[in-house]
C-alpha cells in the first residue's frame, strides 16, 4: 500500500475526533484520508478531557468548521447541507469535523462535546449507498469515514480529491480482504489502475 499512497493538493482540510481504540483498528481507514489530505489533524475524544490543540484550531481563522453529522440529531438552525457561499468570499477553508467511531460511539461523542456545540452541523444527503465491505451495519446510509470524506470533499468542489480518496479506499478494501483470506493481491485489477491513472502513479 504505501508505494500507492496518492497525494492530491487541497484547499479542504479535515478533523477527525477518534473514539475510544478506534485508530487501532486494522478496519479503520481514517489514515487514508491523512494519507491523501496534508492537512488532516487527529484528535482522541474523551468526555471529559480536551486537547487543547483542539479548540485552537477550531478557533483558527483561516478555517470554517463544520461537524459532519446527520442533521437529525441537530437543532435546525444549525443544520446546512452545503458548503456556504461566503467562506469563498471571506477565504476560510472548509474544515470537516469528522467523528470517527461506531454509529452508536458517533452520537454519544456528538452529544457530549460541547465545545462543538455553537457550529454548524454538515447533513450530507447522499444518493448513493454505502460500498464499505469491511465492517457491517444495518443501514446502506451508514458510511465508513473515507467515503465521509470523499463526500465532504465532494461539496467542496474538490472532486479529485474526492475520487482519488475513493479509489484508494477500494484498494485498502482489496489489500485487507485479500490479506484476510491469505489470497495474493491483484495489482493490476480495475482498483488499482484507477488509483494509478487518478494519483499520477500510471504515468
Amino acid at each position: 500500500m504505501c508505494a500507492l499512497r496518492p497525494s492530491v493538493a487541497t484547499r479542504s482540510g479535515v478533523c477527525l475526533l477518534m473514539a475510544d481504540i478506534e485508530a487501532l483498528k486494522p478496519t479503520n481507514t481514517g489514515w487514508l484520508i491523512a494519507d491523501l489530505v496534508a492537512d488532516t489533524f487527529a484528535f482522541g475524544w474523551a468526555r471529559t478531557e480536551i486537547d487543547p490543540a483542539l479548540p485552537a484550531l477550531l478557533s483558527d481563522p483561516q478555517w470554517q468548521p463544520y461537524v459532519v453529522f446527520p442533521g437529525e440529531y441537530a437543532a435546525p438552525e444549525r443544520v446546512v447541507h452545503n458548503i456556504a457561499p461566503e467562506d469563498e468570499q471571506t477565504g476560510k477553508r472548509p474544515l470537516f469535523i469528522l467523528l470517527d467511531a461506531t454509529w452508536t460511539e458517533a452520537r454519544k461523542m456528538f452529544r457530549k462535546s460541547p465545545y462543538l456545540d455553537h457550529l454548524p452541523v454538515l447533513s450530507l444527503q447522499p444518493e448513493q449507498i454505502s460500498q464499505y465491505k469491511l465492517r457491517r451495519s444495518r443501514r446502506d446510509d451508514h458510511f465508513c469515514t473515507s467515503e465521509v470524506a470523499a463526500l465532504c470533499l465532494n461539496l467542496a468542489g474538490e472532486q479529485l480529491a474526492e475520487q482519488t480518496l475513493t479509489a484508494y479506499l477500494d484498494v485498502f478494501t482489496h489489500h485487507y480482504l485479500q490479506a484476510r483470506n491469505q489470497l495474493p493481491v491483484a495489482w493490476d485489477d480495475a482498483a488499482h489502475q484507477r488509483l494509478r491513472e487518478l494519483s499520477g502513479l500510471g504515468r
